[in-house]
């Protein structure tokens, strides 16, 4: 591990302790990351610390990040731990008693860290905030919060009907149906890509379980922050850029990743009485994915709808490795 702090604008000038540590996890998104210090530092006027875990890059990001935003707390590793074993060695820098976690693929529109934070001390009861978030093109990017899984939105999975019924609230409930994300609102899970929470709350609920190295760790922070009596809330107040998936090019492996962190989020947050049957049932999406879109690439004009069956169906081929989540044997 290489660390190098700087030169931190008023906090560190002053000698005073930040009111505000920004975390950032990058690998291999050396451009975005730099134009993500850049927005940071354009749009944010809240005294703050800058913390970035380079999970040992291959595209020069530690160096560009160093040369180029010598204010940040930079923490170059030599191994990739994983987004949420990363975070840890970031707190442990970590100064402020509010803390932001920050995707590398984002950009800070119109002080929207500022607004989140203000937003955070107007509804203490949230525990945890977020905001909204827009593709590059500047259209709505639904992933900023979710609602929980349940048996239902897994069953509306599994048959395509969150895909079919996409503004449905009922049958596309994860995604809060057509919900533009222009309102006020409490959500059960604010996405990592811009999540602020207080130190100590982090602190309380123990971090990220460290068992989920990639996916899922906000969505098990948040639900096992609600069991705490927290009630995660989302502004359209505070707003931002998120491209998506910009460090992961690999859609088979993803996914199975993915689908692990899934399972294993049903076995640990589902009543008792429907965690079997969750398990069984999501189970099947892959299949699922894989024969629908299979079919749907004889079609004319179908060569795109193909190439998605052919990474759902490796996918599903290599399901022994997500099927029982994070364990090693069933159920």
């Amino acid at each position: 591990m290489n660390a190098m702090p700087g030169s931190l604008d008023a906090p560190e000038a002053s000698g005073r302790a930040p009111d505000l540590s920004i975390v950032v996890i990058s690998y291999n998104t050396r451009q975005m990351t730099l134009a993500c210090l850049a927005s940071v530092a354009a749009e944010t006027r809240t005294p703050h610390e800058v913390i970035v875990v380079d999970n040992a890059s291959t595209d020069g990001s530690a160096e560009a990040i160093a040369a180029q935003h010598p204010d940040v707390t930079l923490i170059a590793e030599t191994e990739n731990h994983g987004f949420g074993p990363a975070h840890e060695i970031a707190m442990a820098r970590a100064r402020a008693p509010w803390v932001l976690l920050l995707n590398p693929d984002t950009v800070i529109l119109d002080g929207a860290v500022d607004r989140l934070l203000a937003f955070a001390r107007r509804t203490p009861e949230a525990g945890i905030w977020g905001g909204r978030t827009l593709y590059g093109d500047g259209s709505l990017n639904p992933t900023s919060c979710f609602r929980r899984q349940t048996l239902w939105s897994v069953f509306c999975r599994v048959l395509g009907l969150n895909g079919v019924f996409r503004r449905s609230s009922v049958f596309n409930s994860e995604y809060f149906g057509n919900w533009q994300r222009n309102t006020e609102r409490a959500v059960d899970i604010v996405t990592g890509c811009f999540l602020m929470i207080r130190r100590e709350t982090w602190d309380a609920l123990g971090g990220f379980d460290p068992a989920f190295t990639m996916y899922g760790e906000e969505v098990d922070l948040c639900l096992r922050a609600e069991a705490a009596g927290h009630r995660p809330r989302v502004t359209p107040e505070a707003t931002i850029i998120h491209y998506g998936g910009a460090s992961q090019p690999v859609r088979a492996d993803k996914m199975v990743r993915l689908l692990k962190a899934k399972i294993e989020l049903i076995k640990r947050h589902f009543p008792p009485l429907t965690r079997p049957l969750g398990v069984a049932l999501f189970r099947l999406w892959p299949l699922s994915r894989a024969l629908a879109f299979g079919l749907a690439g004889r079609l004319p004009g179908g060569r795109g709808r193909a190439a998605h069956g052919k990474v759902w169906a490796e996918t599903w081929a290599r399901r022994a490795e997500w099927r029982d989540g994070f364990s090693e044997s069933g159920d």
